[in-house]
């Protein structure tokens, strides 16, 4: 029995395994060259900004403070802290004012930056014009709702979902379980435009 060299069988699983990879190459090369020549999004973004003078103030505020250091928005930033990009469709603006104000307490459970001692700890102690404008800022950081940033299902019933359910759920299902459509956790807004922040 030869020792040292690779069996047939290894040679074939070796094979098997670079064609793969450079299929992956190949593959990964030929969808740059597609995207860079389309013209095209590929990834369609779900965050929008449309910001109020107010949210235009609260987003220059948000980097001149260095928010930014840790949290990303308006595709700016790092994710060393939670991305903020869509958080205007996931909370409502009572929500941000109480978490700029008193993070803890409204978050009910301690945070990695924000809470007492942190290196975040100092927005709390803002000028309650700096409090006021972020959080117009960030209200106003929405997404596409049925989207992964929005957090909450499209409001409108698809009748394709519904007959699925109808198909193929238990006769018992409605009792047990309720349609996430028809719920809105507290603190998320709902899709009814509101008032423009700066009537307020």
């Amino acid at each position: 029995m030869k020792s040292g060299g690779l069996r047939l069988g290894e040679k074939i699983l070796f094979g098997i395994a670079g064609l793969f990879v450079v299929f992956a190459v190949i593959s990964f090369i030929g969808m740059e060259i597609y995207r860079a020549h389309s013209g095209k999004k590929m990834y369609a973004s779900a965050a929008t900004f449309d910001f109020s003078a107010q949210g235009r103030v609260g987003s220059e505020r948000f980097r001149e403070l260095g928010c930014t250091n840790c949290h990303r928005a308006v595709r700016n930033g790092t994710n060393n802290g939670v991305s903020l990009d869509g958080i205007g469709s996931l909370r409502s603006m009572d929500y941000l004012v109480g978490f700029l104000h008193h993070p803890e307490s409204v978050y009910q459970a301690q945070t990695m930056e924000h809470g007492p001692g942190k290196p975040a700890a100092y927005v709390a102690d803002l000028p309650e014009s700096d409090l006021h404008s972020l959080a117009i800022f960030l209200s106003e950081l929405k997404a596409s709702q049925g989207s992964p940033d929005a957090r909450l299902p499209v409001e409108a019933h698809s009748g394709f979902v519904d007959e699925m359910v109808k198909i193929w759920a238990p006769s018992t299902w409605k009792s047990q379980y309720h349609d996430l459509r028809d719920e809105r956790p507290q603190g998320i807004p709902s899709a009814t435009p509101s008032p423009s922040h700066e009537d307020h």
